[in-house]
């Protein structure tokens, strides 16, 4: 214990020396903030929080880290939803200093920024070149795009633009052993060999820390209208959206679903909200369209499309917004559904993805089964219904305990997860598997995929140095138990 201590006093001594001692916080209080995320279902513990403030400074910590045989989890943010980022001992390596805009080309629309530029900043730099920036997600406002990109966030453009793996020409990562990887060439093609970025997009910091990324951008949509619909049910949502995917091809930019529930809580707990329709309807989708023409014409397109809708029987009501603050006010219903279940107590999470063509199936089953489960559970099914990916809510019946509840979340997991499985889906689609998924994605996953996953991980991170016990777990280690 007494050489342990002795070697990481001497780390911590290394690391002040390069990077200065206010950037080498051992302060508990200091250390606190890093070791819990957003949703707080996992507390952890560090050695410090280190804060490097170059790329060259951070391949400097992890080669220092790797000689004393100490952990590293990199953050950013600190905005993750599954475990990903909280750490279980070692150090916490953030990245917020690396926060500069490195280059903009508005001619190969591309933009080179470095891992801890909040993603709001990246659009905003994006947009003083006269260009778009599309990834977009409800903590933009704090969230770090190296973060973003670690975990593959996707958020309320995918259905237009992608993934954030989808958005990346190029990176810069520090190895495990402290080298640095320089693949930030802006090109949009690119056959040398092996493309090495896609291994770190979405890797959750376990095989290399990305430090910047030259990213995609996009021209700026003339115009945008937004419509909210009120739907008899979810399979004429997936019908409706059909429908509008036909009409408006790649000019429908976001089809938001949100169930009858959901919409009852934001109009119960939100703040400045107002009911968007003249009644309650079982289902509701929120659309958004975006075309290079002026907003008359895409209002009309938008009108159009959604009287066809109606005289089909599939839209049984529908505002358009005629500002971009009445657009905004629509966005603020589905924006806020995420923060106001907690107003309604305990809430189980699912992030997954089904095939289209099954969706609809998946939310009646999965729906039914969970109430057959826990009479009173309150189902809350919502998100990106253009691209398959359902947040599949749970919230505690009505008197329940909120830890009682909680305490049953394996048990929902098993239902909601078999069922995802059953129909060809994704346990995890946007949020990532981190810590709380760690062991479905070992039940669930191909064998020969998970091997390959774990030999990855041998072969850029040998130690286990790179945020262990995080996605793939080398050891036998159990995780954490759920929730703290």
């Amino acid at each position: 214990m007494t050489d342990a201590r002795s070697s990481q006093e001497r780390l911590l001594a290394t690391l002040s020396a390069r990077l200065g001692a206010r950037h080498v916080r051992t302060d508990p209080a200091e250390i606190a903030p890093h070791l819990v995320e957003t949703r707080g279902l996992y507390r952890g513990h560090a050695l410090a929080v280190v804060a490097p403030g170059t790329t060259e400074e951070v391949a400097f910590a992890v080669r220092a880290c790797a000689e004393a045989r100490v952990s590293m989890v990199a953050q950013g943010g600190n905005t993750g939803l599954v475990g990903g980022g909280v750490p279980f001992g070692g150090i916490v390596l953030s990245l917020n200093r690396l926060d500069r805009l490195r280059a903009v080309d508005p001619l190969g629309a591309s933009m080179t920024v470095e891992a801890g530029m909040i993603l709001a900043d990246v659009q905003a730099a994006a947009e003083a070149a006269g260009m778009l920036f599309p990834l977009s997600w409800a903590a933009e406002g704090t969230a770090r795009i190296g973060g973003g990109l670690a975990t593959n966030a996707g958020g309320l453009a995918v259905l237009a633009y992608g993934n954030a793996r989808d958005l990346v020409l190029g990176l810069e990562v520090v190895l495990a052993d402290g080298r640095i990887w320089n693949g930030l060439k802006a090109l949009r093609k690119n056959n040398a060999g092996y493309d090495l970025k896609h291994l770190f997009v979405g890797s959750e910091g376990t095989l290399g820390i990305i430090t910047a990324a030259t990213l995609k951008l996009y021209p700026k949509p003339l115009s945008t209208c937004v419509g909210f619909v009120g739907l008899p049910s979810a399979r004429a949502a997936l019908a409706l959206f059909e429908r509008l995917r036909a009409g408006a091809d790649r000019g429908l930019t976001a089809f938001e679903y949100i169930p009858r529930f959901g919409l009852e809580m934001v109009l119960a707990h939100g703040i400045d909200v107002r009911p968007p329709l003249a009644r309650a309807h079982a289902a509701y989708a929120l659309i958004e369209l975006a075309s290079p023409r002026s907003g008359t014409e895409t209002r009309a397109e938008m009108e159009a499309l959604l009287a066809e809708a109606m005289e089909a029987g599939l839209v049984e009501d529908a505002v358009i917004g005629g500002s971009a603050a009445q657009d905004a006010a629509l966005w603020r219903l589905r924006e806020l559904l995420p923060e106001v279940q907690k107003a309604e107590g305990g809430s189980i999470k699912h992030d997954v993805s089904l095939p289209l063509s099954r969706l609809a199936d998946f939310l009646e089953e999965a729906s039914a089964a969970c109430e057959a489960a826990m009479p009173g559970l309150r189902p809350c099914p919502f998100g990106h219904f253009g691209d398959g990916n359902i947040h599949f809510n749970l919230t505690q019946p009505v008197g329940m305990d909120r830890a009682e509840f909680l305490s049953q979340w394996s048990r929902f997991n098993a239902i909601v997860h078999g069922i995802v499985e059953r129909m060809d889906g994704s346990i995890a689609a946007e949020h990532g598997i981190g810590l709380i998924k760690r062991d479905e994605l070992a039940r669930t996953a191909d064998p020969v995929g998970l091997d390959l996953m774990r030999r990855l991980k041998r072969a850029l991170d040998p130690d286990d140095l790179l945020n262990p016990g995080k996605v793939v777990a080398l050891s036998d280690d159990p995780p954490p138990s759920l929730p703290v």
